[in-house]
């Protein structure tokens, strides 16, 4: 093997004060950085439970979706069977109303 010629390095003289708080700053930011990774990797599992425990009611979800559909469509048949025949419970209660008013209209007069 070749050897390399070996060359000294000079003698670094002190660090001005520049260089040290620069240091020190680029140390504060990588021990931050280090925190905020920290940090997001414990709201990144946060969020996987949370989307974990969601998934759980997909088949609730499902099922009541299918029980709205349903009762939908029942109530889309009875209005429409309500709508040729006439409902005459509607009259009913719209005649019951009317009375009651003239109830009130009395009872102000005394």
């Amino acid at each position: 093997m070749a050897s390399r010629p070996t060359t000294q390095q000079p003698q670094t003289a002190p660090k001005s004060s520049f260089f040290q708080q620069r240091d020190a700053l680029v140390g504060e930011i990588a021990v931050s950085l280090e925190n905020v990774l920290q940090n997001m990797n414990k709201l990144n599992r946060s969020l996987e439970g949370v989307i974990a425990v969601g998934n759980e009611f997909g088949a609730v979800e499902a099922l009541w979706s299918q029980f709205e559909g349903v009762m939908a469509q029942e109530a889309q048949e009875e209005g429409k069977e309500g709508s040729t025949e006439g409902s005459g419970e509607e009259e009913e209660e719209i005649e019951g109303a009317g009375v009651a008013e003239k109830g009130d209209e009395k009872g102000r007069g005394r």
